[in-house]
């Protein structure tokens, strides 16, 4: 009975021992900076020892004191460096990847060293002196850095790296600094793992990338896609629908250029502000759509001639793609209006991404545009027939058009009132009126005149090259 009882009680400390041991923590943060040189490229990064487990790292005291024996414990380091951090990370020089790096050093820290604040202090850290002998150091709450060395051809050459640290943590937050030659330093951030990244990328790498992003981001952009859908039900001729979309992407490109160079507010309640009003831009144009229906359901017959060219052109009006038709300039410049509005809310979920642009931001801000109008046209050429099909076998055009705006109407209003009590708790406050405020003003203003323009430009070109039979044959 005895012997029961003392076989149980161990089963239940290695049980409980055990799990601890293979504990994955929740957020782990890595330091690093990648600096070509001549000599070589230098990989200085930091980890926190609690993501590198199952080590048998030698202890000070107690074997369950956790203390690391700093005196003894270099080789275990070393160890932990190759097996946690060198065999998961990948660089390339000018796509061509560099053989295994050289562990160069390897430092214990403990959590108050802020030597990794820059390049020049964690490479001084790193190289220098090591912690006395005799500091209490517990495995757990300590740092790991580490140098490593590649051998390269040239500082001058295009370099990438694929770091593949999402194992060490629930949650792995990097933020990397690459220091190429010139003295510049261009700052990434990224959870997980995320690919290759590209630390100085070509001008027509940066450009696919981001064509890519827009691609797929007006894919997932619920919102986005439903503000399109409504666009689109009235308007399913191409000639029109060419218009209307054109007037969409050329007021985005603009907001969304004027954020990525710091035009935009930078207060808190901005980005509630435009998630709002995008709601709001969703619940007007689908309420527009059903008020065209309905004013598509009068009688033609009591109301105008019943015979004659009168009667065609006013049967062309009593559908809601004739009044659509004939509200087309109008609708030009509301949507051209909400457009401004949803290049803020593209910026802001581009705004992480900006950092992959490398020296070619605005190349990247126009192919990011090309790849929302790439996912836009590609809606469109499902919509329409969809669309079609809906309205021929399915149900009237009138009677599809006001139940199908009626749902996007209810839809966004959730979002509408869900945001407005997110923007409520944000305090407004008006902004000091000095010098800094009446350039940006000045700026802001500036912005609109080129806006202005380009809508007159291209849509009163546009709306002058019409045949006057165009508006009938749009809708």
């Amino acid at each position: 009975m005895t012997l029961c009882a003392v076989l149980a009680a161990l089963l239940l400390v290695l049980g409980s021992a055990a799990p601890a041991a293979h504990d994955i923590p929740n957020d782990v943060t890595v330091q690093a900076f990648v600096k070509p040189e001549r000599q070589g490229l230098r990989l200085l990064i930091r980890v926190p020892l609690i993501a590198m487990r199952d080590m048998d790292y030698p202890r000070r005291g107690a074997a369950s004191s956790g203390l690391l024996d700093v005196a003894r414990g270099d080789a275990t380091l070393r160890d932990a460096a190759t097996l946690w951090v060198a065999d998961e990370i990948e660089l390339f020089e000018d796509d061509v990847r560099l053989p295994y790096p050289r562990v160069a050093e390897v430092r214990a820290s403990l959590q108050s060293d802020r030597s990794f604040a820059s390049y020049e202090e964690a490479l001084a850290h790193v190289t220098g002196p090591r912690l006395p002998d005799d500091t209490e150091f517990l495995w757990s709450q300590g740092m790991l850095d580490m140098l490593f060395e590649y051998p390269i051809h040239s500082e001058g050459s295009r370099f990438s790296i694929r770091p593949k640290l999402a194992r060490l943590g629930i949650r792995t937050l990097t933020v990397l600094r690459f220091l190429p030659p010139g003295g510049a330093v261009r700052a990434f951030e990224f959870d997980g793992d995320p690919g290759l990244v590209r630390l100085d990328p070509r001008w027509h790498q940066a450009a696919l990338q981001f064509v890519k992003l827009g691609f797929f981001h007006i894919l997932d952009g619920t919102d986005h896609l439903l503000f399109l859908g409504c666009l689109v039900i009235p308007f399913r001729r191409i000639r029109s629908l060419v218009a209307v979309v054109t007037a969409f992407t050329v007021a985005h490109s603009i907001t969304l250029i004027a954020s990525a160079y710091d035009l935009a507010p930078d207060a808190l309640w901005f980005p509630p502000l435009i998630e709002t009003l995008i709601a709001t831009s969703i619940v007007y144009m689908a309420v527009e759509n059903i008020v065209f229906a309905s004013k598509g359901t009068q009688s033609t017959e009591s109301a105008h001639p019943s015979t004659g060219p009168g009667r065609a052109l006013m049967a062309s009006l009593s559908s809601p793609a004739g009044l659509a038709g004939l509200a087309l300039k109008r609708r030009w410049l509301v949507t051209f209006g909400f457009g401004l509005v949803h290049g803020f809310g593209f910026s802001f979920a581009l705004r992480r991404t900006l950092q992959f642009a490398g020296s070619h931001l605005l190349t990247s801000l126009l192919s990011f545009n090309i790849g929302v109008e790439l996912g836009q046209l590609l809606v469109l050429v499902l919509l329409i027939p969809a669309l079609d099909l809906l309205f021929r076998f399915a149900v009237a055009e009138r009677m599809g058009t006001i139940l199908l705006s009626a749902l996007v109407s209810h839809t966004a209003w959730h979002w509408l009132t869900e945001r407005a009590d997110v923007l409520r708790r944000f305090r407004f406050e008006w902004p000091l009126v000095d010098a800094a405020f009446l350039a940006g003003a000045m700026r802001w203003m500036m912005l609109l005149v080129v806006a202005a323009a380009l809508y007159w430009l291209v849509f009163g070109v546009l709306r002058a090259g019409k045949r006057p039979g165009d508006v009938h044959d749009t809708a």
